[in-house]
C-alpha cells in the first residue's frame, strides 16, 4: 500500500516521481479494466480525471454501451465499495439514503429509532437512469453530493470518504423521463457521452461476451493511491494567462455578460456559473497530471470545455430552432477565443 498524500496540498509539490505515479496508476486502472471493457479510453480518461478531482459525473449514452459495467469495474479497480441505485418512476428518497425503524429491546421492551442506511452509503454510487425518477426523488442526491452526508429527521449521516455519485441517462428515450434540474446538473463536474464502439472493437465485443472465457477487473489501486494523486492534480501549477483564459472562455458563455460575442446572446439563454470555471481549470490539471505534464497547456483547457460546460448551458429558441446543439456552441466559443492569448479576441 503507497503512503497517502499530504493533507496539505498547497505544500505539495508535483515533481517528476509523484507525476510517475499517477501515470502509472491510470496506466494500472486501464489494464485492469480492460478485463471487462473494450476501448472506450476517452470516456474512462475522463472518469478517471472526476473522480482525482473529488467530482461527480454524468454519463449519456445509449443502452448497451457497457456504462454500468464500465462504473462497476472502476469501482472494483480502485477497491472502492459499490453501490447502484435503479431509478425508476416510483423510488423513493428514503428508497436511496435509508430510513429510520423502530427497534425493541426484548430483554427491557424499551423501543428506541435506528436508522436503516440505504444503498447510497458506498464510496462509488451508480445512480442508474437517473432521469427516470422524478425531481422528489432526483434531490435526495443534492445534501450527498455537495456535502458528502444525508440527513434523516434532523440527524446528519456522514457517507463513507472518497464518495463519488455516476450517474447514467439515456439521450434518445424521452417518455417516463424526467429532466435533471439545473441546480442538480450543475453539481455533476463532466457530462460523458459515450460513443458507439468502432469495428474492430464491437468484434472484441462479441468474441468475449459469447465465449466461455470470462476475465474479471482485479483491484490495482487502493485509496491512498488515489489520495496521493489527488493531491498532484491539486499542486499542478497553471500559468496566469491560461487561467484568465479558461475564465473568459467561460464568462463569455453567458448573454448578460460585456464578454459575450453578439452570437452568444443570440443563441444562450443561460450559460455557465462559477462552477464551470472551478471544474474547467480543476479538470484541465488532472488532464495535465494524467499525462505526466508538470504544467497546464492550451489544449488541456480546450479538451474539457466539452465535457465541463455542454450540461451547463442552455440554448435558447433560436438555436434549437437551427438545431445547434450545446458542444457546437462550445466550439464556437473556443474559436472565438483563439486569439484571446494575443489579446485580439474578438
Amino acid at each position: 500500500m503507497m503512503n497517502p498524500s499530504p493533507t496539505s496540498p498547497e505544500s505539495f509539490i508535483a515533481d517528476d516521481a509523484a507525476l510517475v505515479r499517477v501515470g502509472q496508476l491510470r496506466e494500472k486502472l486501464l489494464l485492469s479494466v480492460s478485463h471487462s471493457i473494450v476501448g472506450q479510453q476517452e470516456v474512462l480518461d475522463q472518469v478517471i480525471i472526476t473522480i482525482l478531482c473529488g467530482g461527480h459525473c454524468l454519463i449519456e449514452g445509449v443502452p448497451g454501451l457497457a456504462k454500468t459495467l464500465m462504473i462497476r469495474s472502476l469501482a472494483k479497480a480502485m477497491s472502492l465499495s459499490f453501490g447502484r441505485i435503479q431509478f425508476t418512476p416510483d423510488l423513493m428518497p428514503s428508497d436511496i439514503i435509508g430510513t429510520e425503524v423502530i427497534q425493541e429491546n426484548r430483554g427491557t421492551g424499551e423501543r428506541s429509532l435506528h436508522f436503516l442506511a440505504g444503498p447510497i452509503f458506498a464510496q462509488m454510487l451508480l445512480a442508474d437512469e437517473i432521469n427516470r425518477s422524478p425531481p422528489k426523488t432526483q434531490s435526495a442526491l443534492l445534501e450527498a453530493m455537495q456535502e458528502c452526508q444525508v440527513s434523516v429527521s434532523g440527524t446528519t449521516h456522514p457517507l463513507p470518504t472518497p464518495f463519488f455519485v455516476l450517474a447514467t441517462q439515456n439521450p434518445i428515450e424521452q417518455e417516463g423521463t424526467y429532466p435533471l434540474p439545473e441546480a442538480q446538473l450543475d453539481r455533476f463536474m463532466l457530462l460523458i457521452r459515450v460513443n458507439y464502439p468502432n469495428d474492430a472493437e464491437e468484434l472484441e465485443i462479441v468474441r468475449r461476451t459469447t465465449s466461455k472465457v470470462a476475465e474479471t477487473t482485479e483491484p490495482v489501486v487502493d485509496v491512498g493511491e488515489l489520495v496521493f494523486a489527488s493531491a498532484v492534480v491539486r499542486s499542478i501549477p497553471v500559468a496566469e494567462h491560461l487561467l484568465k483564459y479558461a475564465i473568459q472562455l467561460v464568462r463569455a458563455s453567458r448573454p448578460d455578460t460585456p464578454e459575450a460575442p453578439a452570437w452568444v446572446r443570440e443563441l444562450v439563454r443561460y450559460g455557465a456559473g462559477p462552477r464551470g470555471s472551478q471544474f474547467l481549470v480543476l479538470a484541465a490539471k488532472a488532464r495535465a497530471a494524467l499525462a505526466g505534464r508538470p504544467c497546464v497547456e492550451l489544449n488541456d483547457i480546450q479538451a474539457m470545455a466539452l465535457p465541463v460546460l455542454r450540461h451547463r448551458l442552455v440554448p435558447s429558441f433560436e438555436a434549437e430552432n437551427r438545431l445547434m446543439s450545446t458542444d457546437e456552441i462550445i466550439t464556437r466559443l473556443i474559436d472565438s477565443l483563439s486569439t484571446f492569448l494575443s489579446g485580439e479576441y474578438r
